[in-house]
């Protein structure tokens, strides 16, 4: 096992280290206080579309028991907590009244954080739209961006005072493509033309949201947060390298593309944009304006191979087998050195602002056994990948933190409650919350931050 005194020297004194959680995830009280359905209650109800029929009307019950779970997260010792704001708690139709109950909610836990030295990073979408907006079309509607715009200025005009740094959206891939193209999350469609209206239109809400943040707080740092995905050939042959290139950009740069270069890629425009919604002028101005960072959640590689189909819709690939045999309890392959990759390509391909690793964590699905949960796979996966990030560091890249995900076992989107990515265990039956093997080993790693040590400050 790392010794996390040993890892901590490889990081500067002042780097950051978290831990993460979304609002639907861990909240539970559904109904509570205000608060209307987004499209995962709508979803999760709908038989077939999430493991169980589990759903978010429990989960952690994080929000009774707010105060219990802030002390948890001060005694990790970690500096900072990135959590998502829920949409339908504050505008609960999308658009028209701002709930009161629900923005005080916030305020306690802001508030709650600052209380206990431990900075706020806030995501304002982590996929929890108003179920009431997919009337007007959901994400495929272009109002929905400006319903989003509102949105972001009523909760930065509430929070914007104590919050240290603010996201706009959490993996958008997952909110265009696994939920309009794949069918796997919320609204559940499979159906390129709807993708591409959600993902022109998220870019545009992205940029809106930038704008109405800065207008009320211009100090608040803004970015925004990116399952980039490492894409590797499954073999040598040039239709399959070939084949690659046309993955990176559907997966990467139709997000990285507008908002750090102001353009779509050139491919993916070639194969796909006519078929694009109408882009207006100045969206993507809007779209492209200059971040304070960026957030990565890394969790696996992507591999592929050229679909052979004449008819085969860009980017024309299939999944090629993984390399490595390790493979978490959801069968998400073990490959450190493809975060290592990433970042590199990514810092190549385009001007980024400083990095967060905002997600990276493994699904282990271990118990409580006398009282502890042994999960040494889930210790060796973060410090591996922490590992690489130390690498990255030393090579130059502007690496600023970790956010370990998850704080704790929730619900696990379509999944349901049978995936655990938590560095505390949840029983389900009681809400007790046990720290595990992974999660003592990251409070002693946590215990070394800040230390003084604020060698790249000096030097810059």
């Amino acid at each position: 096992m790392m010794d996390p005194r040993t890892l901590s020297e490889r990081f500067p004194g002042d780097f950051l280290f978290g831990v993460a959680t979304a609002a639907f995830q861990i909240e539970g009280a559904s109904k509570a206080d205000g608060r209307k359905p987004s499209i995962w209650d709508a979803f999760s109800n709908m038989p077939g579309r999430v493991f169980g029929r589990h759903n978010g009307d429990v989960a952690c019950d994080h929000y009774n028991r707010l105060e219990e779970d802030l002390d948890l997260i001060k005694a990790l010792g970690v500096s900072a907590y990135r959590f998502s704001i829920a949409w339908p708690r504050i505008v609960p139709e999308g658009t028209g009244a701002v709930n009161e109950k629900g923005l005080d909610f916030y305020d306690r836990l802001v508030d709650g954080l600052k209380a206990r030295g431990i900075k706020a990073f806030a995501t304002l979408y982590h996929w929890d739209l108003p179920l009431s907006l997919m009337g007007d079309g959901g994400w495929t509607a272009r109002q929905t961006a400006h319903a989003f715009e509102r949105y972001a200025r009523v909760v930065t005009a509430r929070l914007g005072d104590r919050l240290d740094a603010v996201a706009t959206f959490n993996e958008p891939w997952c909110s265009v493509w696994l939920s309009h193209l794949y069918g796997i999350h919320a609204p559940g469609e499979c159906n390129l033309d709807a993708a591409l209206h959600a993902l022109h239109v998220t870019n545009l809400a992205h940029g809106l949201g930038v704008a109405a943040i800065r207008s009320e707080r211009p100090q608040l740092p803004v970015g925004i947060v990116l399952n980039a995905h490492q894409t590797y050939a499954g073999s040598d042959a040039a239709e399959d390298l070939a084949a690659e290139k046309r993955a990176f950009d559907f997966h990467n740069g139709v997000f990285f593309g507008p908002v750090f270069a102001g353009a779509y890629p050139e491919g993916f425009m070639s194969g796909l944009g006519h078929r694009m919604p109408p882009i207006e002028p100045g969206d993507m101005e809007t779209i492209h304006q200059k971040l304070d960072w960026w957030g990565l959640n890394y969790y696996t590689p992507m591999r592929v191979l050229a679909d052979p189909a004449p008819d085969a819709d860009y980017p024309a690939t299939l999944p090629a087998p993984a390399v490595s045999d390790v493979k978490t309890d959801i069968g998400w392959e073990v490959c450190a050195p493809a975060l290592g990759d990433l970042i590199r390509r990514l810092n190549a391909a385009y001007r980024l602002p400083e990095c967060y690793i905002t997600e990276n964590g493994a699904c282990y699905n271990m118990g409580v056994e006398n009282g502890a949960v042994d999960d040494q796979p889930r210790l060796d996966y973060i410090a591996e990948h922490l590992a690489v990030t130390a690498d990255l560091i030393a090579e130059g890249y502007a690496m600023r933190g970790y956010f370990a995900w998850s704080l704790m076992d929730n619900f696990e989107w379509a999944e349901g409650y049978r995936m655990r990515f938590g560095i505390v265990h949840v029983d389900y039956d009681t809400q007790v919350r046990t720290i595990k093997k992974s999660g003592h080993w990251y409070k002693a790693l946590a215990a070394q931050f800040p230390k003084g040590n604020h060698a790249r400050s000096a030097a810059e």
